[in-house]
């Protein structure tokens, strides 16, 4: 229980200061609406059934994403510049336990931007939310929170011990919007990107959610994501541990 109430707190303070956080606000709602503008009237032309709410649901996850990418750092930093991430690293429970539902919570925030997206398009452009599985898509997108926000603890270690990691979220950014298959189908890709989607959850979890609203199976998806959600959150306690003795030898904590 004390670890639940720990998680639940931690994530929803950190959900509270990121929608007061403009740089959030712009990366989960502006943005979107902008990157769905332009797939809407790219996909348009096409005239294909299903075409317009798969981009919108494409921009909506690409928001996931951005959001997720650069929260993971920005909890840490901030913590850094104001001076309690030392205390937080020295509290008795484990820092993974405090960093996991901060990347959470940034995942989390990406929901704005699958809302917005999706908002958008049905009163814009009068696109019909129609989704095949509802109940299956309300699962995925949770499956995807959930395993971005524990990607995210992999990613989020580095800023423990590199202060400049920061630079390798704007690296990130639209490699894995590629990758995983949310600009373009992974069918269109060469052939030796899709062992490296085959490790991302968050390949799965698009690929679920697309299923799910635009027709297929969306359960392999959705099981496949859990299964690397596990695998990372086992690689991202071993990784912070690491990182954070590293960091207590080079006394690079408080580095800003």
């Amino acid at each position: 229980m004390r670890i639940a109430r720990l998680l639940a707190v931690c994530w929803w303070f950190q959900l509270k200061q990121m929608t007061k956080a403009g740089l959030f606000v712009f990366t989960s709602i502006i943005e979107p609406l902008i990157f769905a503008t332009l797939a809407y009237y790219l996909f348009k032309a096409g005239h294909r059934p299903g075409t317009l709410l798969y981009a919108a649901l494409s921009a909506g996850l690409m928001g996931i994403w951005t959001s997720t990418l650069f929260g993971s750092g920005g909890a840490i930093n901030f913590q850094r510049w104001q001076g309690v991430l030392e205390p937080l690293v020295a509290s008795p429970p484990p820092y993974a336990l405090i960093l996991f539902p901060q990347t959470l919570a940034a995942a989390s925030i990406g929901l704005y931007s699958l809302a917005s997206t999706l908002v958008w398009g049905r009163v814009i452009f009068g696109i019909p939310l129609h989704f095949v599985h509802p109940v299956a898509f309300a699962i995925s997108i949770v499956v995807t929170i959930v395993s971005l926000g524990v990607l995210g603890l992999v990613m989020g270690a580095s800023f423990i011990l590199y202060r400049e990691a920061n630079a390798l979220s704007n690296m990130l950014e639209f490699p894995i919007w590629i990758v995983t298959g949310v600009i373009v189908p992974l069918s269109l890709l060469p052939g030796w990107i899709h062992p490296l989607s085959w490790i991302l959850a968050p390949t799965w979890g698009y690929r679920a959610i697309h299923n799910a609203a635009l027709g297929g199976n969306p359960w392999p998806g959705i099981g496949i994501a859990l299964g690397l959600a596990a695998v990372y959150f086992v690689i991202g306690q071993a990784v912070v541990v690491a990182f954070e003795r590293r960091a207590r030898e080079r006394a690079t904590l408080s580095l800003v």
